[in-house]
Order: structure tokens, then sequence, then C-alpha cells
């Protein structure tokens, strides 16, 4: 470890008495009262520990024949305390809601590594550590419920845009390369004990429509149904996506998916965020 890791790995607590669904029995009922503080940013906190390679590979992945420093998600399988103490961290400043450690936990992103087969994997390791922080909280105060948000990325490819300007036809990923990759993460996800699904950071709304299509088929299929949170990412004072949508016309794009919440993270700070999101 990094002379600045100091966190000590302890056994996982007691499962707290509540459910899922009396958790999200009482999610309206809480925010018709209040604003639920969602966390902050992980790759900040991560960063703050200056890990090295051999930290991120830990004592299973010693041999991958990959570099693998960066790869914040593993750290959810090689350096689960460090990932508790993060989520205790903002849990402790008042937070409700924490997002899982899975921004890039899919097959798609993870190809950058060799690790597509740990897809489902990462994903419920990191939906289960969020929980067992979660649960130890609500035992402390059984009247506040703590929430797991589950985090789809936007992945490292975008379906409505070429990487290759010199053939704007060409894409590096299907739709439907999309919706299985999101299904694996929606199912690792959910068995984790995640309580909503989070689809954030969305540069390219055709990416978003496959999660959001990805996540519709699961509920079909298993008859489970959570809250869903979107949240966009516009590139600059334009105010528009990656793929150049504004914001109206992103909402417009994602409604379907009747989302508890929308909203905008990444590229520019909350005072300038504030105009797009604002209803006038």
């Amino acid at each position: 470890m990094g002379d600045s890791v100091t966190t000590v790995a302890r056994r996982p607590a007691a499962a707290s008495s509540r459910t899922r669904e009396s958790r999200l029995a009482q999610l309206e009922p809480l925010l018709a009262r209040r604003i639920l503080v969602l966390d902050g940013a992980m790759g900040t906190m991560i960063q703050s520990y200056g890990l090295a390679e051999q930290d991120y590979r830990g004592d299973r992945f010693a041999a991958w024949s990959r570099d693998l420093r960066g790869n914040n998600d593993l750290l959810s399988l090689t350096q689960p305390a460090i990932i508790r103490a993060i989520h205790t961290a903002y849990l402790e400043a008042g937070a409700d809601i924490l997002e899982t450690n899975s921004f890039n936990s899919t097959a798609i992103s993870m190809a950058d590594y060799g690790m597509e087969a740990l897809a489902y994997e990462l994903n419920h390791a990191s939906a289960r550590l969020a929980r067992e922080v979660a649960d130890e909280f609500e035992r402390r105060a059984p009247d506040v419920p703590r929430y797991v948000a589950g985090v789809l990325g936007p992945t490292n490819r975008t379906a409505s845009l070429s990487p290759d300007v010199n053939d704007p036809g060409f894409r590096n990923v299907r739709f439907d390369e999309l919706v299985a990759a999101y299904g694996d993460a929606i199912r690792g996800l959910l068995d984790g004990g995640a309580d909503l699904l989070l689809v954030e950071t969305i540069f390219d709304t055709l990416n978003a429509k496959a999660a959001l299509f990805a996540i519709d088929a699961h509920f079909a299929a298993t008859g489970l149904r959570v809250p869903i949170m979107i949240s966009g990412t516009i590139t600059d004072a334009s105010g528009r996506t990656l793929s150049g949508q504004t914001t109206e016309a992103f909402w417009n794009s994602v409604a379907h998916g009747r989302p508890l919440s929308v909203g905008l993270n990444c590229a520019l700070g909350a005072k300038e965020l504030r105009q797009y999101v604002q209803k006038h």
C-alpha cells in the first residue's frame, strides 16, 4: 500500500432490518418533505489515497498482463476497505444517497483492461459495499433510510458519433452491444443491493437510451422495478451535450424513462449549470 493508505479491513456488518421495498416506500414521502443529498465524486476521493500499481492489483490480479492503475472500479475487489471508507465519509457528511463505485463497470469500458468478464462481479461488489455501509448507518439511526444508487456510466464509446474524422458514418459500438453491456451491469447492481439506478454523465443520449432500454428489459423480465435517476453532461457554455443536444432536447429524449430525477453533472460548476436546469 502507498503511504497515504490508512484504512483497515473489517468484517461486513449484519444487514439492516430494512428491505429495499420498505426503503423505497419512504422515498417519495421523504422527497416531499426535504431535499435528499447525493454524495460527491468517487474518483477524486480515490486519488487522495495516492495508490500505486500494486495497490490496484492486490493479490488476485498481481500477475495481470495489463496495467491496472487508474481502474478505480477494480478497487471494489482489491481494496474494499478504501471504498467503504469513502462511502462512510460521505454518509458522515450528511449524504442520503450513496453512488456505487461502478462508473466504468461495463464490459465495454473494462475491455481496456482485458476485464470484460468481470463486469457483473464488479457491479455486484460495488453495490454490496455501498449497501453494507448504508446498512450500518441505518442501524445507527433507524428513522433515517440510506439509499444506494447503482451507477451506470456512459462507457468510453459513443453510439452517435464517429471516432474517425475521415469516416463520419463509422461507429465503434452498436446499440445492441450497449444494451447487452448495460444489462449485465444492471443485474449486478440490483443483485448486490442497489435501491435505485443512476444513468449518469451522459454525453451521448443514444448511449443513455440504450441504458434505459436495458433497464426496462430487466424490469419486464424480473418484475422488479426501482426508481431511475438520470444525469446528463453538457460540454461547455453552449449548454449542449457532446452529441449536440440542448438540455431541453435531452430531457425530451429521456423522459420516456419516467425518471425520479433528471440533472446535470460535470464540465461546469453548479453556478454555471443552474441556468440549464432551472425552469423558466
